[in-house]
């Protein structure tokens, strides 16, 4: 109150923040305008007041301590008329049912992998790609877990803000901060580059499309003689495939559209356009089932020997499968902050186990329908791409429709990956989110010009994405989750033999899958 005893509105300056707080009050408007305030509230403000005239604002020794402050929910407004209006909107009114949480994760988890995974089995084999794919599932939501409990096994320090990278510190220092964000900025940075190779596939097709439509060209004008029935030309096109190439020309235009987006200060605008990503997972879903329905099934079992049209079930190449699964399942880095919004946090365990079973469920559904209706013969399993979406032509409409999807969707979450970068990055460097332009647009030039030299000189995203999952999942999915709970059981004194073999093997484990993806 101030003088006269008029109820005003009081701050409280913590941390350079200044929140709404407590003081005496009338009553509340809620849900009941009667309502009035219980006597803790009252204790409480009474106790902040005490703080308050101890010492000056500025003097942060005597500062009230943190059990002094009250949580979001307890924060009122008060008005000049004695009445108090609840704070809404932060994290307490931000909680989501488990329904909206297991999707929410789905969506975050299905990415570019899912073009992969077809090559990736054929990779394996067939049988072996399915057991892999199995397994890395499992193994993987093991780690997942082992992160989000990681917090939790700190004793005597308050870790409901903290996310991976501060249990990393708080355990290895110095060198488990850094080396978590390097290898971030691996699995970040490997997604843009795949995403720059990907729309620059995308935008070639899109327009390849558009241009034999506007010119009446079909598939077989680009052949000489006859198809049995009619006399087929071959049109110049010179001129349009000189300016319109998918490794030559196309990703040095998408840098006009692109990278003036990367120096937007707020990614906030893009955030809106997130919902794409399920459209296009859904639609894809959508095409390989009426391609798998008008294909048919194309299955022979050749256990360790290639035939002319079938590949062997067990495959020397599995680890090339591996390194695409370890990106196709890695959430590791934000799952902490995804399901900080579930409402019932009892619940964690059992929604993140089964929002891992419809992302394993959507990678096996894709995988296994583009392999075995593959039409083999005429064509080899081994023809089966790292998009599989380059295996259909240009000029089929259902296909066009899904690049256009997909083109339109990374084009906006592109700046979004950027945006996490520069975050990430630069307040770890510099203290600061937006240092300058010239640090972020230097920044910028580097990432696009990455993505560029790869989409114009190794445009293969199944390589690139195998080896940025191999690398990022080496330290964020076996190592450091493994490490942070072995030492936080040695410390409780409850680290037993089994429980450091295993961990100790899946430590062996990540290490061999990024060792296979150069020796196999």
């Amino acid at each position: 109150k101030g003088e006269g005893g008029q109820p005003v509105l009081c701050f409280l300056r913590r941390v350079m923040i200044c929140q709404p707080f407590h003081v005496e009050h009338r009553n509340i408007v809620e849900n009941d305008p009667s309502e009035r305030v219980s006597a803790e509230a009252s204790v409480l403000s009474s106790r902040v007041h005490y703080y308050s005239r101890l010492t000056a604002s500025s003097d942060r020794l005597l500062s009230p301590p943190d059990h002094v402050i009250p949580c979001q929910e307890e924060l009122y407004v008060y008005s000049p008329l004695g009445m108090a209006f609840k704070v809404t909107g932060g994290d307490g009114g931000a909680k989501n049912p488990s329904i909206i949480t297991i999707f929410a994760i789905w969506n975050t988890m299905m990415g570019t992998s899912i073009l992969s995974i077809p090559w990736g089995i054929k990779q394996a084999g067939f049988t072996l790609g399915i057991i892999l794919l199995i397994s890395m599932g499992l193994l993987t939501l093991y780690c997942c877990l082992r992160v989000l409990k990681s917090p939790k096994s700190i004793p005597y320090i308050d870790t409901s803000d903290w996310e991976f990278p501060d249990v990393c510190k708080y355990y290895f220092g110095k060198f488990g901060q850094w080396s978590s964000l390097v290898f971030s900025m691996v699995s970040l940075i490997g997604a843009m580059v795949v995403y720059w190779v990907l729309m620059s596939n995308f935008l070639f097709n899109t327009g390849k499309f558009i241009y034999n439509y506007a010119h009446n060209v079909s598939m077989s004008d680009t052949e000489f003689g006859t198809n049995g029935s009619e006399r087929v030309i071959c049109p110049d096109t010179a001129v349009f495939d000189r300016w319109w190439s998918k490794t030559n020309t196309i990703p040095f235009y998408l840098i006009i559209l692109l990278l003036p987006l990367l120096n937007f200060r707020s990614a906030s605008f893009f955030a809106r356009f997130t919902f794409l990503g399920t459209i296009s997972v859904v639609y894809l879903l959508i095409l390989v089932t009426l391609k798998a329905i008008r294909l048919g099934f194309h299955l022979e079992f050749h256990w360790l020997e290639s035939t002319q049209f079938y590949v062997p079930e067990f495959r020397l190449l599995f680890p090339q499968l591996t390194g695409v699964l370890t990106l196709a399942f890695f959430i590791h880095n934000c799952i902490i902050t995804l399901m900080k919004s579930n409402k019932h946090q009892e619940n964690n365990v059992r929604d993140l186990s089964v929002a891992y079973l419809l992302v394993g469920l959507t990678y096996l559904y894709v995988g296994v329908l583009i392999f075995s209706t593959f039409p083999s013969p005429p064509l080899s399993k081994d023809c089966i791409e790292p998009n599989f979406l380059d295996n259909f032509p240009s000029s089929d409409v259902l296909v066009f429709v899904a690049r256009t999807c997909l083109l339109f969707q990374m084009t906006t979450v592109y700046p979004l990956l950027g945006y996490l970068v520069r975050v990430q990055m630069m307040s770890q460097v510099f203290g600061k989110h937006y240092p300058s332009f010239f640090h972020v647009f230097t920044l910028n030039i580097f990432i696009v010009g990455t993505g560029v030299c790869m989409a114009k000189y190794y445009p293969n995203i199944g390589s690139i994405i195998r080896y940025s999952g191999a690398t990022c999942g080496l330290a964020l999915v076996f190592v450091f989750p493994s490490l942070v709970h072995m030492i936080s059981q040695k410390r409780r004194g409850e680290l037993s033999w089994p429980s450091a073999i295993f961990h100790s093997l899946l430590i062996v484990l990540g290490v061999a899958n990024v060792a296979g993806q150069f020796f196999m």
